[in-house]
């Protein structure tokens, strides 16, 4: 059984920047694609970012490319999302997500996910 646990989140002003963390136990990760989706309040829970086993591919969802950048550390079975530039549209529960394989086809939908953390919040607000 692989759990996940998110950490990092906070309150923050416009404009600051948070790194949250997801680390995982139970299996190693090396052959997981990982994932970050949001949830704001009141709407559906969203893609933010990919990547896959080995980090040779990753993606982005438009709101966030070239602020957020995810990485992943297979040695210590976590994973990362580095936000920067944050808006106050950015304000949601921020959820880690693992799926076995190491292709990258599908890597942004939702349903191919087996696994998932409990969630962060992360707050943007002056």
């Amino acid at each position: 059984q692989v759990q996940l646990v998110e950490s990092g989140g906070g309150l923050v002003q416009p404009g600051d920047s948070l790194r949250l963390s997801c680390a995982a136990s139970g299996r190693s990760m090396s052959n997981y694609g990982m994932a970050w989706f949001r949830q704001a309040p009141g709407k559906e829970r969203v893609f933010v970012a990919a990547i896959n086993s080995r980090s040779s591919n990753t993606y982005y969802a438009d709101s966030v490319k070239d602020r957020f950048t995810i990485s992943r550390d297979n040695a210590k079975n976590a994973m990362y999302l580095q936000m920067n530039s944050l808006k106050p549209e950015d304000t949601a529960v921020y959820s880690c997500a693992v799926r076995e394989g190491t292709t990258s086809w599908g890597l942004q939908n939702e349903r191919s996910y087996h696994y998932w953390g409990q969630g962060t919040q992360v707050t943007v607000s002056s």
